[in-house]
């Protein structure tokens, strides 16, 4: 047996609307018992900061808005406290950011799989409509700029419509007040620019996949959303093995060679058609599905970034479900202060110091 690794992971918000860095940590501890995990969080009152037995140790990095020198700087008094081996960032704003300091992170022996930035460009919900000439089903959308421009909206594309921000957040608006409504609030939390989309009815599905970079698939999980939010987040959802969605996925890592993990949201219609609405460039949170299923995509993930070799996976199994719960956890202030204090909370024995 291979020795075990210390990942850092990021994206330990795990509320309603939660990042994936919980299901990935999950992910890491149910493959492994003594995979040692450093969390990486921008908050102090992040939930999973608190989760018994989550992470050996947490520390606070700052947000992507304030550039890529504090975030290597931060990085590197982690690794010095920690000497963790692999990195696993897990939201869409952090990744451009990680992916230009990944060269030097490499240089320090800190393994990452993570795709380019020419691939996280061309993903980008406001550069979607480019995958539809490489061969995949995409709605037709537009990217705004100004709210006047959804005045004459309706001529190219006929409401309903999807409003989505430029990395988080879609609302239904089937009249021209709610498509303006909408956009202010997009623009209130995401900012610009603000991307209008073919609305598409019928199931939600989608894919948790890692690509190898050169076109090839590492291994996917499928899964249909049984259970849905008011914020369109999948709170059940069984694993399902389904052609069409397999060969849309086989293509779009042939197109894009994709390197490390991804999801597609995808809707299948009443005729049997596939629409791609996103493909976002990192794990989903509802990715502990996948190691449930029996194909543990972020500890190999974690493998190919530590330079190990690994096989394609191609078993799960079909029928999983994932029901998440959300539940009161118990801490106390002293955690609570040492990381709105210091930044970090370091466990020895149990006890944060």
């Amino acid at each position: 047996m291979s020795a075990p690794l210390t990942v850092a992971v990021t994206g330990l918000n795990a509320t309603d609307n939660p990042g994936p860095g919980v299901g990935v940590i999950r992910s890491l501890r149910h493959c492994r018992d003594d995979v040692r995990v450093v969390g990486l969080a921008y908050d102090a009152l992040e939930p999973g900061v608190y989760a018994d037995g989550l992470v050996s140790d947490v520390f606070l990095i700052p947000y992507p808005s304030q550039g890529i020198d504090p975030l290597r700087d931060r990085l590197s008094y982690i690794r010095e406290r920690t000497g963790f081996d692999v990195i696993i960032p897990t939201l869409d704003a952090e990744l451009p950011g990680f992916v230009e300091l990944a060269p030097e992170l490499s240089a320090q022996g800190v393994g990452t799989l993570l795709p380019t930035r020419e691939q996280l460009d061309l993903r980008c919900k406001a550069k979607l409509a480019a995958l539809g000439d490489k061969g995949l089903p995409v709605p037709a959308s537009r990217v705004l700029t100004d709210v006047t421009q959804l005045y004459a909206i309706h001529e190219v594309i006929p409401f309903p419509i999807v409003v989505k921000g430029p990395y988080y957040g879609a609302r239904v608006a089937h009249t021209l007040e709610e498509a303006v409504a909408a956009f202010y609030k997009m623009v209130g939390e995401w900012g610009y620019p603000v991307i209008v989309q073919q609305f598409v009815a019928g199931q939600e599905l989608c894919v948790c996949a890692v690509g190898d970079g050169e076109g090839g698939l590492v291994g996917a999980v499928q899964m249909r959303k049984t259970v849905i939010t008011d914020k369109g987040k999948g709170w059940a959802g069984v694993a399902i093995r389904d052609p069409g969605l397999s060969q849309l996925t086989a293509t779009f890592m042939s197109a894009t060679r994709w390197r490390g993990p991804c999801e597609l949201e995808v809707i299948r219609d009443a005729d049997g058609g596939y629409h791609v609405l996103e493909v976002n460039p990192r794990f989903p949170a509802w990715c502990f599905l996948s190691a449930g299923a029996g194909m543990n995509l972020p500890y190999a993930v974690a493998e190919l970034a530590a330079g190990r070799e690994l096989s394609p996976l191609h078993d799960y199994r079909v029928g999983t479900m994932f029901v998440r719960i959300a539940l009161d956890q118990i801490s106390d202030m002293d955690a609570f202060s040492r990381m709105s204090t210091a930044g970090e909370v370091v466990r020895s024995h149990g006890v944060a110091r």
